[in-house]
C-alpha cells in the first residue's frame, strides 16, 4: 500500500475566454434595451408614420419593420446618441420606398373587406386628406415637427437637408393646410372659412 501523502490537485486553468466576461456584461449595459425603446416609442412613432401614410396597419408595419431591423444591429445603436432616431429614420425610408408599390394594393385589400367599422371622424378625415396632398418631403417635415416635436435643425439632421429647406417646407405646409381645411370647413352645413393665415402652437425659429 502507498504511504506516501497525497498532493492536491492544482486549480484548474482559467480558459482565455474568462478575463472577458466581465467586459462583455458591461458591453451588453451600455445604452438603453431594446425592449425599452420598443415599449416606450413604438405607439409614437407609429402615430407619425400613420400621419405620413395616412393607413394605421401601414404605419404599424413600417415600424415594425424598422424595429426588426434594429434588433441584431441592438449593440451598435444602443451606443449611439438617439437610438430611437436611428429606428425612426430606417422607418421613414421604408415608408418612402413602399408607399408608390403599397398604396394600390393595400386600397384594393380595404375594398375587399366585409367587415363594417365606424367610420373616422370628419376633422380627421379633413386632416389627413389635406395631409396627403403635400407633397412628401413637406408632409414628412410637418409630422416630425408637430407630433415628434423635433427641432428645425434635427429635421434637417433627419433628412439630410439645410435647416432653411425645412423652414421653407413648413412654411409651404401650412399655407396648404391652411388653405385646404378652410376650404373643407367652408364646405360644411353651417361651416366658416379659417384664415389661411391661422396661426400654430409651435412656431419655426
Amino acid at each position: 500500500m502507498d504511504s506516501r501523502p497525497r498532493v492536491p490537485a492544482p486549480p484548474a486553468p482559467r480558459t482565455a475566454s474568462e478575463p472577458h466576461t466581465a467586459a462583455r456584461t458591461a458591453s451588453d449595459e451600455t445604452g438603453p434595451r431594446f425592449d425599452e425603446i420598443y415599449r416606450h416609442n413604438f405607439q409614437s412613432l407609429v402615430v407619425q408614420l400613420y400621419a405620413f401614410v395616412g393607413d394605421m396597419s401601414e404605419a404599424q408595419d413600417l415600424v415594425q419593420e424598422a424595429f426588426s431591423r434594429a434588433w441584431p444591429r441592438w449593440e451598435r445603436i444602443a451606443r449611439y446618441d438617439d437610438p430611437v432616431a436611428w429606428v425612426r429614420r430606417v422607418a421613414w425610408n421604408a415608408a418612402a420606398s413602399r408607399w408608390r408599390r403599397l398604396r394600390t394594393a393595400w386600397l384594393f385589400h380595404q375594398r375587399q373587406r366585409l367587415d363594417v367599422v365606424a367610420g373616422p371622424e370628419p376633422d380627421r378625415v379633413a386632416l389627413t386628406a389635406a395631409l396627403g396632398a403635400l407633397p412628401a418631403s413637406q408632409r414628412r417635415a410637418v409630422v416630425l415637427f408637430y407630433l415628434a416635436e423635433l427641432t428645425v435643425n434635427e429635421i434637417a439632421e433627419d433628412c439630410g437637408v439645410a435647416p432653411g429647406t425645412v423652414k421653407s417646407w413648413l412654411h409651404r405646409a401650412r399655407t396648404a393646410l391652411a388653405a385646404g381645411l378652410a376650404d373643407g370647413e367652408a364646405g360644411r352645413p353651417g361651416g366658416r372659412r379659417t384664415p389661411a393665415g391661422g396661426s400654430t402652437e409651435r412656431t419655426v425659429n
